[in-house]
C-alpha cells in the first residue's frame, strides 16, 4: 500500500501531495496479458549419428513445444478472460546442450542456423497464436562462422526474430567476449544489451547461470526493459537454491518481472532426466513468486497475470521503495573499468577470429585467471 498524505488548507495554486502523485501517475497504460513459462522436455540430440537425424530431433522437439503453446493460449485465455501474450521456454530447448563434442562438432551437430528453418518453424507457432515466444539455442552467426553462440531470441507475433541475446559468461563455450573487439565492431554495444520495446512492455533476456551476474540483467534494465526473460535448465531443489535466490533478488533490485523456463527433463543423454526439472516461475517486481511448477514433468501451469502498467506505476513513484530511480550508477564507473578480472578476446589474434582450442583451454584460462588475482590480493 502506498501512504498518500494531503496538506489541508492549500491556498490558491498550491498542490496537495496527493494530487502531484496522481498527476504523474496519470495517463500510464493499463496493459494485462498472461505469460507463460512452459516448463518443457528436451530430447537431446548428442546420440544422433548425424546431422540429419539431430534435424530430426530438433523438429520432434519443435512440434511438442508447439502443440503445448498452442493448447496454453488458447485454454488459458478461456481460464483468465486475458489473452497469452508472452510464452517463455527453457535453456536450449530444441537440442539439448554439448558434453563430450568439441566446438567444431556441436557447431554441425546442434546448432540452428540464423533465419533457417527451425526459426521458421518457431516463427510460424508465434504467428499462429498472435504471441510473443522467447527461447534459447545455440546458434552459427554469419560473422562468426568458426564459432557459436548461446542465443537467447524473442519472436514476435508477426513470426519475425526482434531480439537477439548472446550469453557473456560461459565456463566451456565461446561468447562474445572472447571476441569482444570484433563482436562490438558489427553490433554495438545496443547489440550486446538489446531490449524490445514492444505492445507488452519492454522485453529484455538473459540466460541461465547468468542470473548469478547482477551486473548482467542490470545492463539490460538501463536500457528499458521491464520483463526480464529467463531461459534456464537447472537442477531443481524443495531447498532454496542460489539461483532461485538471484532470481528474486534480480527481481527486487530492478523492478522488473522476471519470467524463467526451467527443463522439465532431458533425455536421452548419460544424466538422469529430471536432474535439470522443476521451478519454472514467474517473479513480479518485488519478488513475489505469481506461479511455479513443480518437479515431475512438463507443464505450463507457471503462469501468471502480467500487468504492466502497475509495474510502471511503481517506477514513476517518489519513494524509497523506487531503488532504481536512486541509483548513482556514476560512482560505480571507475571501479569497474579499472577491475581487471576475465580478459576479454581470448579467441582473437591480429583482429581475426581463431579455431576455439579444446574445452580444457577455457579451464585453464580460468585457473590463471584466479592465480593472477591471487598474486595481486584480490582473491
Amino acid at each position: 500500500p502506498v501512504l498518500i498524505l494531503s496538506l489541508q488548507g492549500c491556498g490558491p495554486g498550491q498542490v496537495t501531495l496527493e494530487s502531484k502523485l496522481d498527476s504523474k501517475l496519470a495517463g500510464v497504460e493499463t496493459i494485462e496479458y498472461i505469460g507463460v513459462a512452459l516448463q518443457v522436455s528436451v530430447k537431446g540430440v548428442n546420440r544422433c549419428k548425424d546431422r540429419a537425424s539431430s534435424r530430426e530431433r530438433i523438429n520432434e522437439n519443435i512440434r511438442r513445444i508447439g502443440e503445448y503453446t498452442t493448447t496454453a493460449a488458447s485454454f488459458l485465455r478461456f481460464f483468465y478472460g486475458l489473452p497469452v501474450k508472452l510464452v517463455a521456454l527453457p535453456e536450449y530447448a530444441v537440442t539439448g546442450f554439448p558434453m563430450k563434442e568439441s566446438v567444431q562438432e556441436w557447431r554441425d551437430q546442434g546448432c540452428p542456423e540464423q533465419n533457417g528453418p527451425e526459426y521458421e518453424a518457431l516463427g510460424k507457432l508465434a504467428q499462429t497464436n498472435n504471441l510473443f515466444l522467447s527461447g534459447n539455442v545455440y546458434e552459427i552467426d554469419p560473422h562468426f562462422p568458426e564459432l557459436y553462440f548461446q542465443t537467447c531470441f524473442i519472436i514476435g507475433p508477426n513470426g519475425n526474430v526482434i531480439l537477439r541475446y548472446r550469453r557473456l559468461t560461459s565456463c566451456f563455450e565461446p561468447t562474445p567476449h572472447d571476441v569482444w573487439d570484433k563482436y562490438l565492431d558489427i553490433y554495438g554495444e545496443e547489440g550486446v544489451f538489446p531490449v524490445a520495446k514492444t505492445e507488452i512492455g519492454n522485453l529484455g533476456t538473459i540466460a541461465s547461470e547468468e542470473i548469478l551476474y547482477p551486473e548482467i540483467t542490470r545492463c539490460v534494465v538501463m536500457r528499458g526493459a521491464e520483463v526480464i526473460l529467463h531461459p534456464t535448465s537447472e537442477p531443481g531443489s524443495a531447498e532454496r537454491t542460489i539461483k532461485e535466490t538471484c532470481r528474486l533478488a534480480r527481481a527486487i533490485e530492478n523492478q522488473v518481472f522476471v519470467v524463467s523456463a526451467n527443463t522439465a527433463t532431458i533425455d536421452d543423454i548419460p544424466i538422469p532426466p529430471y536432474t535439470c526439472s522443476a521451478m519454472s516461475k514467474i517473479v513480479d517486481y518485488n519478488g513475489h513468486i505469481l506461479a511455479e511448477a513443480a518437479q515431475g514433468g512438463e507443464a505450463f501451469n507457471s503462469n501468471a497475470v502480467m500487468d504492466i502498467g502497475a509495474l510502471r506505476r511503481t517506477r514513476r513513484r517518489t519513494a524509497m521503495a523506487n531503488v532504481m530511480s536512486r541509483q548513482p550508477f556514476g560512482i560505480y564507473a571507475k571501479s569497474y573499468a579499472d577491475a581487471q578480472y576475465h580478459q576479454p578476446n581470448f579467441l582473437l589474434r591480429d583482429g581475426k577470429v581463431i579455431e576455439p582450442p579444446p574445452r580444457e583451454a577455457f579451464r585453464k584460462r580460468q585457473e590463471q585467471n584466479i592465480e593472477r588475482l591471487v598474486k595481486a590480493g584480490l582473491l
